[in-house]
């Protein structure tokens, strides 16, 4: 059975361009540096029809311009998933640098001690850490433990404190607590 041929995709129009930016933010959150990098990409896919040089840059300044577009807003959210799922500081840094979200907006953006230890509390009861699971036999077994919350973005100190904890209540309650 042959395959019908592949249509090759038209070449974006300024018009086209700006449809292609607007379904992308109607369909996703996104930040401006997303929006530009999606852009760009389907530039590079399909090519350009007109004359000049494609009006990227402008398209997603003005999306900013009225609101379609806001790196704050999307910090603020990405940030509250990303506590939601477990994830510490440093993995919530690294995802909204890689959304192109600035300095700036990730220093708004970054969650309290209380969010953090909610957040690491959170990793260790999902992947049945410390208190949440069967104790660890031995030093290997909680050292791996430890290694599972560093690579979730907590701190050390949060990750040896929740592998070590006697009881889930002990846990709970320093994820509650603001004193170190």
């Amino acid at each position: 059975m042959d395959r019908p041929p592949r249509r090759i995709p038209r070449p974006l129009t300024a018009a086209r361009l700006e449809e292609l930016a607007l379904a992308y933010v109607a369909r996703f959150a996104t930040s401006a540096a997303k929006l530009d990098g999606y852009l760009r990409r389907k530039l590079r896919e399909r090519g350009w029809e007109e004359e000049g040089d494609p009006p990227v840059a402008a398209t997603v300044a003005r999306y900013v311009a009225l609101g379609y577009v806001d790196d704050a807003a999307f910090a603020r959210a990405k940030t509250g998933s990303l506590l939601r799922r477990g994830y510490g500081q440093r993995r919530i840094g690294q995802a909204l640098y890689a959304a192109g979200i600035d300095e700036a907006a990730r220093d708004e953006a970054r969650p309290g001690q209380v969010e953090q230890r909610q957040a690491a509390l959170a990793l260790a009861r999902k992947r049945r850490l410390g208190p949440f699971g069967a104790p660890p036999a031995d030093r290997a077994a909680r050292e791996k433990q430890v290694a599972a919350m560093l690579r979730g973005g907590h701190s050390l100190d949060s990750a040896r404190f929740l592998v070590n904890a006697a009881t889930i209540a002990t846990a709970e309650e320093w994820a509650e607590s603001t004193e170190e």
